[in-house]
């Protein structure tokens, strides 16, 4: 399964600060549907991300009924990404 969006890069300031991207709410319903075949627990979803050039593996988190894109420091500052940024996300998760 593939989806590919656009999204505003948030900072979420807690216990341990971290960078995101919200997946659209169109895109979550796809994610539930598969998440019961590739979670490994508290709803997180393992995935493939590609930001411009650079690709990682990373876990989707569940946040609010929909789930955000954890985007590690050494991923933002090698597509030159800052808070506020519009960046387009492709996402692989192997069902």
């Amino acid at each position: 399964m593939e989806l590919e969006f656009t999204g505003e890069v948030w900072h979420w300031r807690g216990p341990a600060p971290y960078h995101f991207v919200s997946v659209p709410e169109g895109d979550c319903g796809a994610l539930e549907m598969a998440a019961p075949l590739v979670s490994y627990g508290w709803g997180m979803i393992p995935v493939g991300v590609r930001l411009g050039s650079t690709v990682w593996a990373t876990s989707l988190w569940p946040k609010d009924g929909g789930y955000v894109v954890p985007l590690k420091d050494l991923v933002r500052r090698a597509e030159d990404v800052e808070v506020g940024d519009v960046v387009t996300l492709r996402l692989t998760i192997d069902v």
